[in-house]
């Protein structure tokens, strides 16, 4: 064979190669497929394997057939109460007619846009028939099957199936938040005021009640003292008559002592009485045999 025929057969056999490599494509299992032919859709393939496309004409495009998520931004919604609150909310949702979606939206990217946007409505057309406290109450499941049916019924439009829709979370704007950490600090400052009020309250009244007790305290133990001084003055002037009766002598001495001592006591102290006075009898000579 000639080498210009060997070389014509080898940019054949490698054109061939081309073209067939070109028309052979693979859909895999978590994809689905749309051939397109000059910018029309022409076959819709689902089933997994290889397939066969005209080579340089028609291209492929592949669409994932997995359950897809969507994180929304978070909203701002009116409730029916007139009440605002921001809601960051998430969907989940899968391709099911690929012509569709492809006549509609054609890519994932658009998709995600037109979701967004359908969740974002439904979920203030939903949300506004119901008040604050319904939407924390119970019914908020049956509230979010409502609002993942009107999204999935705008979604079907474009061949897509909303699988279910969730509020990962409502929070109040930020000023409404500031509104109402300032109304409950006040609360509570105000609560504080009224526990200090009452707690001054009861102090005054335990020491009230104190001051009281301290008073009767007070006044029975001087009741009690005088009730013992005087059986005591009592005891002591019965053992003083006693022993005045048996010794007169020495109990006039003792109470002539007593007298002594009262009188001169403080420095100082001058007394004018005579020498041979009655107060000074015990003064004189000693009697015999007594010791100085």
């Amino acid at each position: 064979m000639k080498p210009q025929a060997k070389v014509f057969l080898g940019i054949v056999a490698v054109i061939a190669l081309i073209v067939l490599l070109d028309s052979l494509f693979i859909v895999p299992q978590v994809q689905q497929a749309i051939v397109i032919q000059f910018g029309e859709p022409k076959r819709v393939i689902q089933d997994p394997g290889l397939h066969v496309k005209v080579p340089f004409i028609q291209r492929v495009l592949l669409y994932d057939n997995r359950l897809l998520g969507l994180d929304p931004p978070a909203k701002e919604v009116l409730l029916s109460d007139k009440k605002r609150i921001v809601v960051d909310a998430f969907l989940r949702f899968r391709i099911i007619n690929p012509l569709l979606f492809y006549q509609a939206l054609q890519t994932e990217e658009m998709a995600h846009s037109r979701l967004s946007d359908a969740t974002v409505s439904s979920l203030r057309d939903v949300l506004g028939k119901f008040d604050m406290k319904t939407v924390l109450s119970p019914k908020r499941p049956e509230i979010m099957d409502q609002i993942r049916d009107e999204v999935d019924s705008k979604a079907k439009a474009f061949g897509v199936e909303v699988v279910d829709v969730r509020i990962r979370r409502a929070d109040l704007p930020d000023e409404t938040s500031q509104a109402v950490y300032a109304r409950m600090r006040s609360e509570r400052e105000r609560e504080a005021k009224e526990f200090r009020a009452q707690g001054q309250q009861m102090n005054q009244k335990i020491r009230a009640e104190a001051d009281r007790d301290k008073i009767r305290i007070l006044a029975q133990a001087q009741k009690d003292a005088q009730i013992l001084r005087g059986q005591g003055d009592k005891e002591a002037a019965n053992i003083w008559a006693k022993a005045s009766r048996r010794d007169k002598d020495f109990y006039a001495f003792y109470r002539s002592l007593e007298a002594y001592k009262n009188s001169i006591k403080t420095n100082g102290t001058s007394l004018v009485i005579s020498p041979d006075s009655e107060f000074f009898k015990f003064f004189g000579t000693l009697p015999a045999g007594a010791k100085h």
